[in-house]
């Protein structure tokens, strides 16, 4: 009977310590989302506003590119898109959810830190070791693929989806919130891809991925990635390239990560 009692406060240790971590990690969002909300003018005009102009450094970069390789189809979003709002209170909504969105992104390396800290204690001395500097590397990987996202595969889908049409006869007028519901699910979910090398370390790490599964779907994986890349594209070759190899690469990386984790793990094993 007191072993049960012992097992279970021994659980709810656990689910206090996790508690915490939670409203720690929960606390930071809430600070650095104020701190955005005061700062939302600069964060709007300097940062999610400027993608759809002419004179972002990525479109203007592009241009530059596509005057060398002489295609004009680089020149992306030569015309401001112009955004409207229909809501009495859509620009008060939108500034707390980019608020929100924004002390989000700040925080994420803290928020790793504190969800490994919970973790860490679980593992062995020798799998603490090999994981030496997971935060960093976890949320250094995470905010280079919200940099890539918003630098990269943002104007070429502000570009694509602003001057989309299905007949001439349709105008666009974009929402201020679709504007940036699209900039935040780009630039997260490419935050979330450049993770893919810490889930393949981890996936690896207790079997259920290897090398040999990666190497194997390797091509269903760069179709599927080419394919993307169409789709927020235009339709052209060298606009492709320029989003798909960062993505291959980190796949490829992903592969060389499996492959030593299983060779250490088939080690141990020996």
């Amino acid at each position: 009977m007191k072993k049960d009692s012992a097992s279970e406060m021994t659980f709810l240790e656990h689910l206090e310590e996790l508690r915490w971590h939670i409203i720690r990690s929960a606390l930071a969002i809430v600070v650095f989302a104020t701190l955005a909300f005061v700062y939302s003018r600069y964060i709007f005009d300097y940062i999610l506003l400027t993608p759809k102009n002419p004179d972002f450094i990525s479109n203007r970069l592009l241009c530059k590119l596509g005057g060398l390789l002489h295609t004009s189809s680089l020149c992306i979003n030569s015309k401001p898109l112009k955004l409207i709002n229909i809501d009495m209170s859509g620009q008060f909504s939108t500034d707390m959810m980019v608020s929100v969105i924004a002390g989000l992104i700040i925080a994420s390396p803290f928020v790793i830190r504190e969800f490994w800290s919970f973790v860490a204690p679980a593992l062995h001395s020798n799998e603490r070791n090999h994981a030496r500097g997971a935060v960093f590397a976890i949320s250094s990987l995470f905010l280079l693929g919200i940099l890539f996202g918003y630098y990269m595969i943002v104007p070429f889908s502000v570009h694509f989806l602003g001057s989309y049409a299905v007949s001439s006869q349709i105008e666009n007028q974009i929402n201020l919130t679709s504007y940036f519901s699209t900039i935040a699910s780009v630039t997260l979910a490419s935050g979330l891809i450049f993770e893919l090398p810490i889930l393949a370390y981890f996936l690896s790490k207790i079997g259920i991925m290897s090398p040999q599964f990666m190497r194997k779907y390797r091509r269903h994986a760069i179709i599927v990635i080419l394919v993307v890349a169409a789709v927020i594209t235009p339709p052209d070759v060298f606009s492709q390239i320029l989003v798909s190899i960062p993505l291959i690469l980190l796949y490829e990386v992903s592969i060389v990560i499996s492959a030593i984790v299983t060779r250490r793990r088939n080690a141990q094993k020996n």
